[in-house]
């Protein structure tokens, strides 16, 4: 072979080389790198929650969604600069599956942190605890402990009350329960109640809300240890969103916020009083009806004649003679002073009487700097109902002096009660207060309210959404900008049993 012809071949298959490398430089150029969750998610400016439709974490109600989850994650949301999208399932597994197949960037449900599950999912920082109760109605044999146990016990499937039965079984060998994916927490509570069912595990925190209405419920004991409850992430290579919430549950908690929004859905709620929680429900079922139509009229259009009608049954029983040995009178219970003030002529007259605690409320939410939003603005104006406005604002520089917000109603009631001790008073403007009786009192009223609003089918249920139906965060009808999700309810499963 010629020189020529080897220069010519050499020539040939340099070209072929040079026009593979420079395809191959155009095809990597036209790529665009491989773009983070985080960086999907904030070009897209959409943010996909999971959650789970309950009273507990995510509702609709009349004007919006509500729960401690929706407010989280809304915030999350805004941190990122992005608008959230509420995917509401009915399935634990579905909300694990949609973590697990990136249908959803994230879980937030109210999912309890185990062992088995942080295999699957990678938490988040905890940002509140809850303990599991086994429950039974009131009337029925007590049972100490799962040996003794007798009759029917159903929980919700794939939740860690499920798992922990499991575990209890390795003591319990005769120990059976069912498991059902087509009720809630709160179903099963009802089944109880209506003895369809003999036994269930919920958790502290759904309880502690349905005991206010259904009093006939009793916790027999409580089930393993306390748990955390988190945000599920998928468990992938990619930090970029996990370690973003990671950071905002930091600024929250060290904020304040968490805190505030716990106490703002339970604060009223965690101590239940059977014989009080009766005797209410049956006085708003007998005794309430002769004065609705007086709390409705004084309320008029700024404020909730339920909020009235639970502070006249808060001072007086809804009794229009009552009256104390310190000289306060009437289903208000207005001191001689505050019913001259606001026109009370006669206090024992009972539409009087409560047009007088209404104008009376309105003075002490005009008290209150109009800074403070609510619900914090109506917490602090029935404190100062209570003990005056001047005892509060004196709890309030105790507040900020010792570092917490002075505006948030969950830093001021820790502080109220300093209100009795010398050490403290003495520096105040207003002097000794018995400060704990505000808080008591506080907290009295939401609970009797939130009756109310369930009594009146106005109560801060949710409204039912289809499993897999996106609800933007602003309650706007989902646009293209919002398509409905991709996630596909499970067909109806029959219970599963575990008996021996």
């Amino acid at each position: 072979m010629s020189f020529i012809t080897h220069l010519r071949q050499f020539t040939a298959r340099s070209a072929t080389l040079v026009t593979s490398v420079l395809m191959l430089l155009t095809l990597t150029a036209c790529q665009e790198p491989q773009l983070t969750r985080l960086e999907q998610i904030k070009k897209s400016g959409i943010l996909r929650v999971v959650t789970r439709n309950s009273p507990t974490t995510y509702y609709v109600q009349k004007d919006g969604p509500a729960g401690i989850e929706y407010e989280l994650a809304t915030q999350f949301a805004d941190y990122l600069g992005v608008t959230p999208v509420f995917v509401p399932e009915d399935s634990i597994k579905d909300i694990f599956d949609a973590v697990e197949n990136g249908q959803a960037d994230f879980a937030a449900a109210g999912l309890t942190v185990t062992g088995s599950r942080s295999e699957r999912v990678r938490f988040a920082s905890p940002y509140q605890s809850t303990t599991s109760k086994l429950v039974f109605k009131q009337g029925k044999t007590w049972p100490r402990n799962f040996g003794q146990l007798n009759g029917k016990l159903r929980v919700l499937a794939h939740s860690s009350h499920s798992a922990a039965l499991l575990e209890m079984k390795k003591q319990f060998p005769k120990l059976s329960w069912t498991e059902t994916e087509e009720h809630t927490q709160e179903e099963l509570l009802d089944m109880v109640l209506n003895e369809t069912l003999d036994y269930t595990i919920v958790d502290s925190v759904a309880l502690d809300l349905n005991r206010r209405y259904n009093t006939e419920l009793v916790i027999a004991f409580t089930v393993g240890e306390p748990q955390q409850l988190a945000w599920a992430f998928a468990k992938d290579n990619d930090f970029s969103l996990f370690s973003e919430a990671v950071e905002f549950f930091g600024e929250q908690q060290q904020s304040g916020r968490v805190s505030q929004l716990v106490e703002q859905y339970y604060g009223h709620v965690a101590e239940f009083d059977y014989v009080d929680a009766r005797t209410f429900l049956k006085s708003a079922q007998e005794k309430l009806e002769p004065y609705k139509e007086m709390f409705q009229k004084s309320a008029k259009d700024d404020l909730d004649w339920r909020l009235l009608a639970a502070i006249g049954y808060q001072e007086s029983h809804w009794n229009p003679k009552a009256r104390s040995s310190t000289g306060v009178r009437g289903i208000m219970m207005l001191t001689q002073r505050t019913a001259k003030q606001m026109g009370v002529t006669h206090r024992l007259h009972p539409e009087q009487s409560i047009e007088g605690g209404a104008q009376y409320l309105r003075r002490m939410l005009k008290r209150v700097p109009e800074r403070i939003g609510e619900p914090d603005r109506t917490w602090f104006a029935l404190a100062a109902y209570n003990i005056g406005w001047g005892h509060v604002e004196d709890a309030r520089i105790i507040t900020q002096k010792q570092g917490a917000d002075p505006d948030k109603w969950v830093d001021v009631k820790e502080r109220l009660p300093l209100l009795r001790q010398k050490r403290y008073y003495k520096q105040t403007r207003f002097g000794y207060a018995r400060g704990n009786e505000p808080v008591d009192y506080v907290t009295n009223i939401r609970r009797y309210y939130d009756v109310l609003l369930w009594l009146n089918e106005e109560r801060p249920d949710r409204i039912e959404l289809q499993p897999g139906e996106m609800v933007a965060s602003n309650d706007d009808t989902p646009s293209e900008a919002h398509p409905r999700s991709q996630l596909k309810p499970l067909p109806e499963k029959e219970s599963k049993s575990h008996v021996d």
